[in-house]
């Protein structure tokens, strides 16, 4: 498709740069740097995860977590399998 766009002169210049070392045409050099921000646009954005302080309440043991939530999982084991009788 042909077309005309009005280039600011700093991305002229850098598109001149590239398809001189790249030994491509003007075009080339635009449409590939084209293609490649559509692209980036495209890519889904990394999950990105706030770090958050754990502030437990108070008379919460919270070593004692690992020990509750097995006894928990056993009973909910002891729950399905009482179930299927």
């Amino acid at each position: 498709m042909r077309t005309t766009v009005t280039l600011d002169d700093d991305v002229a210049a850098k598109l001149r740069r590239l398809s001189r070392e790249q030994g491509i045409s003007f075009k080339a050099a635009l449409n590939a740097s084209v293609r490649r921000g559509l692209a980036a646009a495209d890519a889904p954005r990394p999950y990105r995860l706030t770090p958050r302080r754990l502030e437990a309440k108070a008379g919460l043991d919270l070593d004692r977590a690992l020990a509750l939530a097995d006894r928990l999982e056993d009973e909910e084991t002891v729950r399905k399998l009482a179930q299927r009788k």
